[in-house]
């Protein structure tokens, strides 16, 4: 089983929340906006957290087709 998870680069404000919080899985680019690491990864909670916890809701975590963050 892995998930993917993406960065809406329009809505991404860089406030670096996630990258702090998850450096081996985000990281903020030259334009100070948040991008995963790798698209594909092993299931790990700190990718929900950091999805729950964007403040611009810039952050999708998917297993499969289905959408698990951020949660509701």
């Amino acid at each position: 089983m892995s998930w993917t998870t993406e960065v809406d680069r329009d809505l991404c404000m860089g406030s670096g929340m996630c990258a702090g919080m998850a450096s081996d899985l985000y990281r903020l680019d030259d334009e100070d906006r948040a991008r995963p690491v790798r698209e594909r990864m092993a299931p790990d909670e700190r990718a929900l957290d950091a999805a729950d916890s964007c403040p611009a809701s810039a952050i999708v975590v998917r297993d499969g087709d289905l959408l698990i963050g951020p949660r509701p």
